[in-house]
């Protein structure tokens, strides 16, 4: 998926529509972006984690350009909050509310 990287403005009321409720779409927002966040945290420590020596000697710290390349790749990626905003409005993004859920269950049992 290609994300503009540039800032753009969002239409409130279309992220509103989402879900209802402005501040479900933020929350339902922050919630993706804080597992697009870790996924590429998790990423970036594998790659970097192939190139760890084992020696700590603070007197032999080496440059290596493979991790400074790794590094630079992962601060050009767009931020995970418009990656998750992106979703929300292009309706690639899947949520529930399991509040409402029990609701109607409670609804259905008598």
């Amino acid at each position: 998926m290609k994300i503009k990287s540039k800032i753009t403005h969002l239409n409130v009321d279309e992220i509103a529509s989402k879900t209802g409720n402005i501040y479900k779409s933020v929350r339902v927002i922050g919630k993706r972006a804080r597992q697009l966040s870790a996924a590429q945290k998790e990423e970036l420590n594998e790659k970097l984690a192939e190139f760890a020596s084992d020696v700590d000697n603070l007197e032999e710290v080496f440059e290596n350009r493979e991790q400074i390349e790794i590094s630079r790749y992962f601060e050009r990626l767009p931020k995970s909050t418009t990656v998750a905003s992106e979703e929300l409005v292009n309706d690639e993004l899947f949520f529930r509310n399991p509040e409402k859920e029990e609701d109607n269950e409670d609804l259905n049992l008598d």
